[in-house]
C-alpha cells in the first residue's frame, strides 16, 4: 500500500472524531475549514433494530414509533429519482484512469507512470485517451451511452489540502464557513422531519455532504442490518408477538381517536415489519439476494452496501440520497500503479453489479450515480514512483439516463496552470446546479451559493 501524506492522515483522523458519538470536534489548525455536520446531534435508536442498525443524525426529538411511521408514509408516497454519490479517497489520478496515451507530453512527464499506448480501452470521445485496464466496466457502461464523463472537473483557485478541498466538495461552495452538505441543505428544503432514510450515509459514520440542518439523514452499514427487537425475545415467540401487534392494525376503531391513532401506528409498524424483514440476516448469511453477482467477498464493503442499497430500492424504502466511500487509497505520493489498480478495479466492478442489478430489478431510469474524488493528481510523477496533489480531477456520472458525452474537454498537458496542474474545463458547482435542477427537480439558486454564475451543463438525455 502507498503511504499517504501527512495531510490525508490528519484528515481522515478528524472527521472520523467528528462523527463518532461523544468524542467531540478534534482541535483544527487556524484557517482549516470545520467539516460540514459540526453541531448535529445524534440519537441512535435501536428501533427495534439489533445492533448499531440505524445511526440517527439531527433527530433527537424523534421517538422510535414516529421514526417508524414517517418511513413507512414516504413508502407509501411512491418512487421518486435517488442520486448515490460515490467518493474516491484521495485525490484519484485522472491521467491514469483516462490516459492521455495520444499526448505526446504524456510519456516525457510520466516516463516511469505511462500507460502504454495499447493499455485498456480507447476512449471513443477523444482518441488521445484510453481507459484504464481496471476501468473496462466503465468503458463497457460508457459504450452502452450510461457514462458521461468529466475529464478535467474542478474549480477556480484549486486547494491542494485534503482537507479543505473535500470541504468544498462536501458543501458546494468553496467557502470555509459552512457547515452543511450541499445535499443536506436539498433535504432541508424537500424533506421530512421523521424519515431519516431519505439522506442514506451507507457507512459507520455520516457522510458531511449530506449534514441537514433541520431533518433527520442516517447512516446505516447495510440494510441487512435492520431487523426488529425486542429485550428477552426471540425467536418464534418474537415473530408470533410482531405478528400478534400487527394484527392490532385492523381492530375496529369507531369513533375513538385514540384507539385509531393506536391501531394506525401498529398497522404502520407492520407494515415496515414486512417491508424490512426480507432483509433480515439468517444464519450471518445476508437476508436478501441479488439478481446479479457482485465481486468480493463478505470482508468487501463496498459491493455489499450497492447491493444492500438496490434491494433497499427494490423494496420500496423512501431513499432520496445516498453516500458512500469507496475501496481503495487514492493518495497516492509513492508506488502508485499496483495501489491505483486494484481500487479501481473494486470499484468499476462494484458500479457495473450495482447497474446490472438496477436494471434487473426496473430501477435504472430513476437511480443516478455521481463518482468523485477531492482532486487530481500533479501531472508530473515525482521520484516515489508516484504522483502528488494536483488541481482539476476526474469525475464520472452512471445510469441509463445520463446523456453519456464528455462535459468540458479533456485539458491537456501543454498548458498547465503554474504548479504544474491540469486545469479545469469545467466546475463542480455547475455540475452540482445540474443535478439538482435536472436531476431532483430543486432551485439550484437556493442551494448552491452563487449558483447562477457557474454554467449548468447538459447532464440527461
Amino acid at each position: 500500500m502507498p503511504r499517504p501524506c501527512n495531510d490525508f492522515s490528519r484528515t481522515e483522523l478528524v472527521r472520523r472524531g467528528l462523527a463518532e458519538a461523544g468524542r467531540g470536534l478534534p482541535a483544527i489548525e487556524p484557517g482549516m475549514p470545520i467539516p460540514a455536520g459540526t453541531g448535529l446531534s445524534r440519537g441512535s435508536f435501536l428501533a427495534r433494530g439489533t445492533g448499531l442498525a440505524l445511526a440517527v443524525y439531527g433527530a433527537g426529538a424523534v421517538l422510535p414509533r414516529a421514526l417508524e411511521e414517517g418511513i413507512a408514509a414516504a413508502s407509501a408516497a411512491g418512487p421518486q429519482r435517488v442520486l448515490v454519490s460515490v467518493f474516491l479517497d484521495g485525490g484519484a489520478d485522472s491521467l491514469s484512469m483516462l490516459a492521455p496515451t495520444g499526448d505526446p507530453l504524456y510519456e516525457r512527464l510520466r516516463p516511469k507512470l505511462a500507460l502504454p499506448g495499447s493499455a485498456g480501452t480507447a476512449f471513443a470521445e477523444d482518441s488521445r485517451l484510453r481507459w484504464h485496464p481496471s476501468l473496462a466496466p466503465l468503458a463497457t457502461l460508457h459504450g452502452e451511452g450510461k457514462v458521461t464523463v468529466l475529464p478535467g472537473v474542478g474549480y477556480t483557485g484549486p486547494d491542494q489540502s485534503h482537507f479543505t478541498s473535500r470541504h468544498f466538495w462536501e458543501v458546494g461552495a468553496t467557502s470555509e464557513s459552512l457547515r452543511t452538505g450541499w445535499l443536506g441543505r436539498w433535504l432541508d428544503r424537500v424533506g421530512t422531519a421523521d424519515n431519516p432514510l431519505q439522506g442514506l450515509s451507507l457507512e459507520s459514520r455520516l457522510q458531511p455532504s449530506l449534514a441537514t440542518a433541520r431533518v433527520p439523514v442516517a447512516s446505516i452499514d447495510g440494510p441487512d442490518r435492520y431487523d426488529f427487537w425486542t429485550r428477552n425475545v426471540w425467536g418464534d415467540v418474537e415473530s408470533r408477538m410482531l405478528e400478534a401487534i400487527g394484527s392490532l392494525g385492523n381492530v375496529p376503531t369507531g369513533n375513538d381517536p385514540a384507539l385509531g391513532l393506536a391501531t394506525a401506528t401498529a398497522r404502520q409498524a407492520a407494515q415496515l415489519r414486512q417491508q424490512l424483514l426480507p432483509f433480515a440476516a439468517k444464519d450471518d448469511q445476508p437476508g436478501f439476494t441479488s439478481p446479479v453477482p457482485y465481486p468480493g467477498g463478505e470482508d468487501e464493503d463496498f459491493p455489499r452496501r450497492l447491493a444492500g442499497l438496490a434491494a433497499m430500492l427494490g423494496a420500496g424504502l423512501p431513499v432520496r440520497a445516498v453516500a458512500l466511500t469507496a475501496p481503495g487509497m487514492y493518495d497516492t505520493h509513492d508506488d502508485q500503479p499496483g495501489a491505483l489498480a486494484d481500487g479501481l478495479k473494486l470499484t468499476a466492478d462494484s458500479l457495473l453489479a450495482f447497474q446490472r442489478d438496477l436494471e434487473s430489478r426496473g430501477l435504472a431510469d430513476r437511480v443516478l450515480v455521481h463518482v468523485w474524488s477531492e482532486f487530481g493528481r500533479r501531472a508530473q510523477e515525482n521520484g516515489s514512483n508516484g504522483t502528488d496533489h494536483g488541481a482539476a480531477g476526474i469525475g464520472f456520472l452512471i445510469g441509463t439516463r445520463v446523456r453519456g458525452t464528455m462535459i468540458g474537454e479533456y485539458p491537456g498537458l501543454a498548458k498547465l496552470d503554474d504548479h504544474g496542474n491540469l486545469r479545469a474545463t469545467s466546475d463542480f458547482r455547475g455540475l452540482y446546479a445540474a443535478l439538482l435542477e435536472d436531476w431532483l427537480d430543486a432551485d439550484a439558486d437556493a442551494i448552491i451559493p452563487g449558483a447562477r454564475s457557474f454554467a449548468r451543463p447538459r447532464i440527461l438525455k
